[in-house]
């Protein structure tokens, strides 16, 4: 069977349990493809409508077409039976900026900056909730399981989008015990990016504009995303909102004073980039890559380090370097060093840069056990 029929199925499987179902939704592309096959399905009668509850965690700093889209789809779901809870809560998010500040927590709908809040929530909003006791005490992450724990969640989690999200879903023991030994499934996991996009053409799904926007602007299909702007994912797009929406980055520097550090450098080790701008720039660096991790770990890990959570990153790289020593490339170094450099808070970065020594390791054994030349 195709993808879009197996996916069909699952959430077919979903309902028949006869418990709560919830759809997590962001408006992005993944989810709007999922919300769109809930749509035909409840439609259709194939599924029973009152079972469902869409949850959307508005993220505030956000493109304001993408709210627009989770509007309509808001009517859509009411006017059908099932429930839809908006949530514009003080969670905490990572922001990409904070490495300025030592500060890696940034606050969505933070009560201290209401006035510089980069949009205002709707009305029909959900404000507040007995668990969350103070503004950043949990980030989404935490929040969705604890609200979701009495049903099965739905996200659109795909395994092509990184490499990360391949691992997690390796470990994940699909078809096994239970779900995926959570309350979570995940329909299109197995969809790749072009499934997405003829899905979207096929069914001619309406998307945010933005999407457009950052596709005429020259970014890779693969790597648009619209999550909130301050995060490593969606990060790219915010330096194409200047030029296509000027009272938006208006709001967005208001809200985030850092902002512009994206438009002078993007093409920069600060945001990890290895482009061919960068290149360019950098044509003549001769930088002993290994030697400067060292001095940031080892030898002056003070200078570097300097609030408790980019500490407690410096030790999982340090393990790194310790393990990938003698087997690790110049390059591999070298995206320690960018890491570290601008950040990274959820160690995706790591994650990756254990997948590229060890696998290139593991095609360097493979090959000299066959007596090839290496």
């Amino acid at each position: 069977m195709s993808c879009v029929d197996a996916a069909y199925m699952r959430i077919k499987n979903v309902f028949s349990n006869g418990l709560p179902v919830y759809f997590s939704t962001s408006g992005g592309k993944d989810s709007i493809c999922i919300a769109d096959m809930l749509w035909k399905l409840i439609k259709r009668g194939e599924i029973d409508a009152k079972q469902l509850t869409v949850v959307f965690i508005d993220e505030e700093a956000i493109y304001d077409c993408c709210i627009e889209l989770v509007k309509m789809w808001r009517m859509r779901f009411l006017s059908a039976g099932a429930k839809f809870r908006w949530y514009c809560l003080p969670l905490k998010q990572v922001s990409c900026f904070n490495m300025l500040t030592n500060d890696e927590s940034w606050i969505t709908w933070d009560p201290a900056k209401q006035s510089v809040w980069v949009r205002q929530p709707p009305s029909f909003a959900i404000r507040s909730h007995p668990r969350l006791k103070k503004p950043g005490e949990m980030n989404y992450q935490t929040f969705l399981p604890l609200i979701t724990k009495d049903g099965i969640m739905m996200t659109g989690v795909r395994a092509a989008e990184s490499v990360q999200r391949l691992q997690y879903m390796a470990v994940l023991n699909l078809g096994m015990k239970g779900i995926t030994g959570t309350n979570t499934i995940y329909p299109i996991y197995d969809w790749k990016d072009s499934d997405v996009w003829k899905y979207i053409a096929d069914n001619s799904v309406d998307i945010p504009e933005a999407y457009i926007w950052m596709y005429q602007a020259g970014e890779n299909r693969h790597s648009l995303r619209i999550s909130q702007f301050f995060a490593c994912d969606s990060l790219r797009g915010l330096k194409h909102v200047a030029e296509t929406d000027p009272d938006l980055w208006e709001r967005i520097e208001r809200r985030e004073p850092n902002a512009y550090l994206v438009l002078l450098y993007w093409d920069s080790e600060w945001y990890k980039r290895r482009s061919r701008t960068r290149r360019k720039n950098e044509a003549a660096d001769n930088k002993d890559y290994k030697a400067l991790c060292r001095e940031m770990l080892f030898e002056n890990p003070d200078k570097y380090f300097t609030n408790k959570t980019t500490r407690t990153v410096a030790q999982q790289y340090r393990r790194l370097y310790i393990k990938a020593d003698g087997i690790a490339r110049p390059r591999d170094y070298r995206k320690m060093h960018d890491a570290l450099i601008a950040g990274d808070p959820k160690l995706r970065s790591m994650r990756a840069i254990y997948q590229d020594v060890y696998g290139a390791y593991a095609e360097y054994a493979k090959r000299f056990r066959k007596g090839g030349r290496v």
